[in-house]
């Protein structure tokens, strides 16, 4: 019994407090007293869900500590987060009532050291490239004179009027258009995209676009290497140059490019024909074209010449008079063998006609024989067979010819046949 009443006395003595108020106060403590603070430590249980938060914990050798990159902090991140990634995070702590933990809310966050930086634009490099965003197959020519040329850059930094001055001095009569964007700090990246997508819609369309700045740290050049960046560029239907930095600088916007320009001002030089260079082609054209069209003049005056030393076009009546000649050779000749050729016709004539006349009936009448053919008929009558009384049959001789009518007919000089 005195026990608990002095326990009842000391506990009325303290102030008690509940859960909430416990941890309400400590939330307090703890968020105004860390509310900006830089951590390192190994990244570890990574996570994302389609939300687009980021969740980790954050841990070293002894201790760990929750933490989250919410979506807006998220998309501006220069590289991406993995397990095993040394960071360096600076956020405020957040303390969660529910729960009754705390975690860190990040606001930034940095790779330790260029090596671990390095390291994630080797993986993001490994990653697109093993979709093909480099392969050379890909690459396309440069326009050899474009008219249009789009730049996607500051407006105020040294890139752009490195690129004019050059541009002005090579090549005159292009028409430059500028599509602003940053070029470094947060956000860079998706301007530098979006100056792509809108170059890829003007009407009329580009010849050429350039993406670049000037030269800088790697960290001032990062957005080059972020993924947005070269998927536009690689997505890009205008051949684009990438002309990021100075000769050493080397980010993933060059690969993705049509061209890699080592400076802005090499890019101009890539971009347009030098009007010096040009003139001399020209130049060095026309004095090709005129040896050649004399050379082929004097060719054509060799060969005209040649013809016209031959006889048949130096002394062309020469000709005329050979052909006159061969015209005259060629009658006599033909006059003689015409004149041969009557001759053996007219004696092969005489001969065949000897022979016809030896075997002419006329000169067979005229040694005394007679032919005696039907009158109605003219059918020769060789037998006396064919007659008969009162038939009419005329008489051919050698020189006349009589009509008798047939009285008797008998069959041999001897034998008679009865008249009737």
């Amino acid at each position: 019994m005195p026990t608990d009443s002095l326990t009842s006395e000391s506990t009325t003595d303290e102030k008690i407090m509940s859960v909430s108020q416990l941890t309400a106060q400590l939330k307090g403590v703890i968020e105004s007293r860390f509310s900006s603070v830089w951590v390192a430590g190994e990244l570890s249980n990574f996570s994302r869900p389609q939300s687009g938060h980021c969740y980790f914990t954050l841990k070293d050798d002894t201790a760990q500590l929750r933490a989250v990159i919410w979506r807006g902090t998220a998309v501006r991140l220069k590289f991406e987060l993995a397990d095993g990634l040394e960071i360096v995070c600076r956020g405020h702590l957040d303390v969660y009532p529910p729960r009754g933990s705390y975690q860190l809310v990040v606001d930034e966050v940095q790779p330790r050291g260029v090596g671990a930086l390095e390291l994630a634009l080797r993986k993001l490099r490994e990653k697109l490239a093993a979709e093909g965003l480099f392969d050379a197959y890909r690459k396309r020519a440069l326009p050899k004179f474009p008219r249009r040329i789009g730049f996607v850059t500051s407006p105020t930094g040294a890139a752009i009027r490195d690129f004019l001055e050059v541009l002005q001095r090579r090549w005159r009569g292009v028409e430059v258009l500028i599509f602003p964007a940053r070029v470094q700090g947060g956000g860079a990246a998706a301007e530098i995209a979006a100056g792509i997508q809108l170059a890829n819609r003007v009407e009329p369309a580009l010849d050429v676009l350039v993406v670049g700045r000037g030269g800088g740290s790697l960290e001032d050049l990062w957005c080059f290497n972020e993924e947005a960046v070269v998927r536009a560029i690689a997505t890009s239907n205008i051949p684009t140059v990438s002309a990021v930095g100075h000769e050493i600088d080397v980010t993933l916007a060059d690969f993705a490019a049509d061209v890699r320009a080592l400076t802005p001002s090499e890019a101009a030089e890539r971009v347009v024909p030098s009007a010096q260079d040009v003139t001399q082609m020209v130049q060095s054209i026309s004095t090709r074209i005129e040896r050649a069209f004399s050379n082929q003049v004097t060719a054509w005056r060799q060969r005209l010449d040649s013809l016209a030393s031959r006889p048949a076009l130096a002394r062309p009546e020469d000709g005329i008079q050979n052909l006159s000649r061969q015209v005259d050779e060629c009658s006599l000749r033909l006059q003689t063998a015409i004149k041969s050729s009557l001759r053996d016709q007219e004696s092969h004539l005489t001969t065949l006609s000897g022979k016809l006349s030896s075997l002419s009936p006329l000169a067979v009448l005229g040694r005394g024989y007679s032919l005696t053919q039907d009158q109605a008929t003219k059918r020769l009558i060789t037998s006396a067979k064919q007659l008969k009384k009162g038939q009419a049959v005329v008489t051919r001789l050698a020189e006349g010819a009589v009509i008798s009518t047939v009285n008797e007919v008998k069959d041999s000089l001897t034998t008679s046949s009865n008249s009737k």
